[in-house]
């Protein structure tokens, strides 16, 4: 990777920096360093650091002046859509930022280029880079420019809130159970973990999902779960077995229980 161009990369990105040091920091990651001990720079972590925090206030902004009348609690929402780790590294992807991160040989051969957690640490430090170069105001229209597509994507779908979320609201409504999630398998060395979480509710595995932490794999859980679950709901509710009443409520809590042991 260190014989790619840095100006190649700011081609590739439409980006221009004063100080090409800041960009190439901003994708190294420590693995690098391990393989590359006259490197001379240091990793993208302090990077990140800045460009996660520029990242929640830019955007917050943004949704309080987009949406002057939205409620406290639905902009938190968004924003929280908006920079969670998932998304970001959907936006290193657009960027193709992947390619261009330094890694150690053994990241790179083991997926570190597409891992999400590598991406999204990558696009932080990015971010946090560019505030650094071009100012705050740089930042920002840069930040608007990657968050406004996705943003419409969220609103047209009514998917700011995250799976995990709304699974519990839906299983604390008509079951009056919190959901769990447990990790039912580890695969890969430790550099390299891929997870696999199950979504319980009751004794019920509702959704199994599979990722490189066990955050994100517990999400894919959550919205497997999340479509077994309203599905479940929806079928109980044409037979009439679900109404606004405490007992039945119960009643109900006590059928999927049962339904868990047979």
């Amino acid at each position: 990777m260190i014989e790619i161009n840095i100006n190649t990369i700011e081609r590739a990105l439409n980006l221009t920096f004063s100080n090409k040091s800041l960009l190439q920091r901003a994708l190294t990651h420590r693995s690098y360093l391990n393989e590359n001990a006259d490197y001379p720079f240091e990793d993208n972590e302090r990077l990140e650091f800045l460009g996660d925090a520029i990242l929640d206030f830019v955007t917050g902004e943004y949704l309080y002046h987009r949406f002057p009348e939205m409620p406290e609690g639905r902009l938190t929402n968004l924003r929280s859509a908006l920079v969670r780790t998932e998304r970001l590294a959907e936006f290193a992807g657009q960027l193709d930022l992947g390619k261009f991160i330094f890694l150690s040989r053994g990241e790179d051969e083991n997926g570190g280029r597409i891992r999400e957690a590598v991406l999204c640490d990558a696009f932080e430090a990015l971010i946090g880079a560019f505030y650094l170069d071009s100012g705050l105001d740089a930042a920002r229209q840069f930040i608007h420019q990657i968050i406004e597509p996705a943003l419409q994507i969220i609103l047209a779908r009514n998917a700011e809130r995250d799976p995990k979320s709304l699974l519990q609201e839906l299983s604390q409504s008509y079951y009056q159970i919190t959901p769990t999630y447990r990790t039912v398998r580890e695969d890969g060395p430790d550099h390299f973990k891929e997870f696999t979480v199950e979504a319980v509710v009751g004794d019920k595995v509702y959704g199994r999902g599979i990722g490189f932490s066990k955050q994100i794999a517990a999400q894919a859980a959550a919205e497997e779960a999340l479509q077994n679950l309203q599905d479940e709901v929806i079928q109980m509710e044409e037979k009439g077995e679900i109404i606004n009443d405490d007992l039945l409520l119960a009643t109900v809590r006590q059928n999927i229980l049962s339904k868990a042991t047979n």
